[in-house]
């Protein structure tokens, strides 16, 4: 009977990295380095600095977002979508007003971006035969196909580019929300710190004990484990900062507050995942890029903190008002 012998540290870790999805240490290694920046930025640097990194950030997200779209014949004005990020974001942290300067200038930077997408002279050759026209009664050789099929292009152009300017823009208005508040770093830390957590947990008990998916069609990886782990890492998270920054509001009976908090912040951030699965899906790639190793694009590495931020946002407001 041939004696089996145990697995060696390199089958141990094609193991790991088949069940997981990614390159475990270049996925640690990547995560340390981020976790090192965001903490030197937050802790030392003035908040101004810390604005200009998630704009760094936002600025590198949509250069992922275009190059990805690309792929699908669909053109973003990547120009215009920069300067309304720098924009609204630089607007609303120099604004007195903060949360009204976000609302005027995102529906501005909607409003260009949208006209900039229309606009776009290369939609014609884009759009592609989307409607199909003999279902429509129509000849190929008439003049409507040509409108219907640069409609096609034109439509898809703008609706992406309201999405891109929603997704990355609105969403990353939040964070720079967080840093005009009083104890802007412990807040800011909760909403980037405690997304991470999660993902970490569902990480561990998805390799671990996953064996009821979510979904197989859109994510593969994602099971029910691992959004318990998810949840449980995520709730431990948030008792941990909310102790720290508010001890006297924990122990006197608002424990329930970033138990509340992690429960949001876990299937937010599982929503947020399974979105971009979606999206990646649909556009027939892997990752949106491949910038941090291990994880791929910045995306990749920021979905769930970006669909989260504006609950820990309203929460955090509700909670210390």
């Amino acid at each position: 009977m041939e004696k089996r012998h145990p697995k060696n540290a390199v089958g141990r870790r094609e193991i790991i990295n088949e069940r997981t999805g990614r390159n475990m240490p270049q996925a640690i290694a990547t995560g340390t380095g981020l976790v090192l920046l965001i903490l030197l930025f937050l802790l030392f640097l003035p908040r101004i600095c810390f604005v200009a990194l998630i704009l760094l950030f936002m600025l590198l997200a949509i250069r992922e977002l275009q190059v990805s779209f690309s792929l699908a014949a669909i053109h973003l004005p990547a120009v215009v979508l920069d300067c309304g990020l720098i924009g609204v974001l630089l607007t609303t942290y120099y604004a007195h007003d903060h949360v009204a300067a976000t609302g005027a200038s995102l529906v501005l930077c909607l409003l260009v971006s949208s006209i900039a997408a229309a606009a776009n002279p290369h939609a014609d050759r884009f759009g592609g035969k989307a409607l199909e026209a003999k279902k429509l009664g129509v000849r190929d050789n008439h003049p409507w196909a040509v409108r219907e099929v640069t409609f096609s292009g034109r439509a898809r152009d703008v609706s992406s580019t309201v999405f891109v300017t929603l997704y990355i823009v609105l969403l990353a208005s939040f964070l720079v929300l967080l840093l005009v508040r009083p104890q802007y770093r412990v807040l800011e830390a909760i909403t980037l710190f405690v997304p991470s957590l999660s993902d970490i947990g569902g990480l561990i008990f998805g390799a671990a004990f996953g064996k009821h998916k979510l979904s197989s069609r859109i994510s593969p990886k994602k099971s029910y484990e691992g959004l318990f782990g998810s949840i449980m890492f995520a709730i431990i998270g948030a008792i941990i900062f909310y102790c720290f920054a508010f001890p006297s509001d924990f122990y006197s009976g608002g424990w329930w507050k970033p138990v509340t908090l992690g429960f949001v912040v876990a299937f937010a951030g599982t929503f947020g995942d399974l979105c971009a699965s979606m999206l990646k899906r649909d556009l027939g790639i892997k990752d949106l890029g491949h910038l941090l190793k291990g994880h791929g694009g910045v995306l990749d590495r920021i979905d769930s903190i970006l669909i989260s931020a504006p609950f820990t946002f309203l929460l955090l407001s509700l909670f210390i008002a």
